[in-house]
């Protein structure tokens, strides 16, 4: 399977933005156009089994280049942490906006198969949800908190022993700032059941931001850079508080150094 990410960090050199883009004058549209026409693509293959892995890592790698064609700039590091696993992980990500979940795939499935843990809402969407659906995650309702917890961990050992990684939010829903609290520890928890390891994610994808209107179409901030920063991996020992604070910690401290990234 190819690799688009080679080496330990990518950043965006140069101006890679479209002329196209600029003649709709720093509106979302160009943007949203080849998003969609990524997604609409995606969900005809799902359709008809045709989804595969490489086709996926192709599809995330399109909305990569799209970021930079619509004057988007991409920091990105700790991809060697990815490999130093031999083996499956649980991936414990802070969660801003829908763009880390077309990203991912084109950073991390190369190295390790990955599935995401997703809210219900996601798999019954029209369009997205076949592709979703084609990529067997782990459902949640978010209407009986203690059932979602028993769907996380037995389905979830069960991907883990296949040798498939897995990605999950533990904030449950895009926040604009990263808030320790709201940062549950049900990822520690599950790697801790399934005895591998944790590798944090620390991710700044405010570029795109939320819609009012409608969620998954919200502004395009130019000056926003797309920011995200893969840990050392982490096993868990004890009762995994310990580490569950280790990586809020990683996380605190780069959405602070995201801050300072200028374009």
């Amino acid at each position: 399977m190819k690799r688009y990410f080679i080496g330990n960090r990518y950043e965006t050199t140069g101006d890679k933005r479209n002329i196209f883009d600029k003649l709709f004058l720093n509106t979302r549209w160009y943007f949203v156009y080849g998003y969609a026409k990524e997604v609409i693509k995606g969900r005809n293959l799902a359709v008809k089994n045709k989804f595969d892995l490489e086709i996926w890592v192709a599809s995330s790698y399109k909305i990569v280049e799209n970021i930079e064609k619509s004057g988007g700039k991409l920091f990105i590091e700790g991809l060697d942490n990815i490999s130093k696993v031999d083996g499956p992980v649980v991936f414990v990500s802070n969660h801003m906006s829908t763009l880390e979940t077309f990203v991912f795939p084109s950073i991390i499935v190369p190295i390790k198969e990955i599935t995401f843990v997703v809210k219900e809402s996601l798999v019954s969407m029209p369009i997205f949800g076949a592709i979703m659906r084609s990529r067997d995650p782990i459902v949640v309702s978010r209407k009986n908190s203690r059932q979602d917890l028993l769907n996380v961990i037995n389905k979830g050992k069960e991907i883990l022993a296949e040798g498939r990684s897995i990605v999950l939010f533990p904030e449950g829903t895009r926040q604009e700032q990263f808030d320790p609290e709201k940062f549950n520890s049900l990822g520690i928890k599950l790697a801790k059941e399934a005895g591998v390891p944790v590798i944090p994610v620390a991710i700044k994808t405010d570029f795109w931001g939320n819609g009012k209107l409608i969620k998954d179409i919200g502004p395009i901030r130019r000056k926003e850079p797309v920011c995200m920063s893969f840990g050392e991996p982490i096993t868990i020992t004890g009762n995994g508080k310990a580490e569950h604070k280790q990586v809020i910690e990683f996380i605190t401290n780069k959405v602070n150094e995201f801050k300072n990234i200028k374009i």
